[in-house]
C-alpha cells in the first residue's frame, strides 16, 4: 500500500544551513556548564581536610568532595558537548573564511573541558570560562547580533 502511495509521486529534496531550525544553537548552555565547573573547581580547592582520627568527620569530607568531583565532571562534559554541537552543527564553511582560527578555538575548548574533567585547576576553569566567552561572541557575530555575555558569579 505505502507503495502504490508514493510509486508515481515526485520527491522533493529539502535543504537547510544547519541540523535544526535556526534559534535552537546558543553558546549560553556551554557557559552555564563551565561555571559550574569553576563553582565546583574553587569549592575542591577551599575544601580542608578533618584532623587524623575523626570518622565521622572524614566520612562528611569525602562525601563533599565526591559530590563536589561529581558534579564538576558531569558539567565540563555537559560543557564539552555543548561546545561540540556548535562546531560541528552550527558552524559553516562561510564562518571559518571570516574566522579562520575557529577550529583551532572550539578545539582548545574542548580541550580545556577535559582538562577541568581530569584536574583541579582554578586556572584551567577559568581559561575555560574565557575560551566559551570567545565561542559566544563569535557566535553572535555570525548572526550580526550584539548579544551581552555574561555570568551568573
Amino acid at each position: 500500500m505505502f507503495k502504490k502511495l508514493i510509486e508515481n509521486r515526485e520527491i522533493k529534496i529539502a535543504e537547510a544551513h544547519c541540523d535544526g531550525p535556526c534559534g535552537v544553537y546558543d553558546p549560553a548552555s556551554a557557559r552555564i556548564a563551565a561555571e559550574a565547573v569553576l563553582s565546583m573547581t574553587k569549592k575542591i580547592s577551599d575544601l580542608t581536610p578533618p584532623a587524623d582520627g575523626d570518622a565521622k568527620a572524614m566520612a562528611a569530607y569525602l562525601n563533599t568532595m565526591s559530590r563536589y568531583i561529581s558534579i564538576k565532571e558531569e558539567q565540563a562534559q555537559l560543557a564539552k558537548d555543548e561546545i561540540l554541537v556548535l562546531w560541528t552543527d552550527y558552524f559553516k564553511p562561510a564562518h571559518l573564511e571570516a574566522h579562520p582560527d575557529l577550529h583551532d578555538k572550539f578545539w582548545k575548548a574542548a580541550k580545556l573541558c577535559s582538562a577541568c574533567k581530569v584536574e583541579v585547576s582554578v586556572q584551567h576553569a577559568n581559561e575555560l570560562m574565557d575560551a566559551i566567552e570567545e565561542i559566544h561572541n563569535i557566535f553572535w557575530g555570525t548572526k550580526d547580533r550584539d548579544v551581552k555575555y555574561y555570568t551568573a558569579s
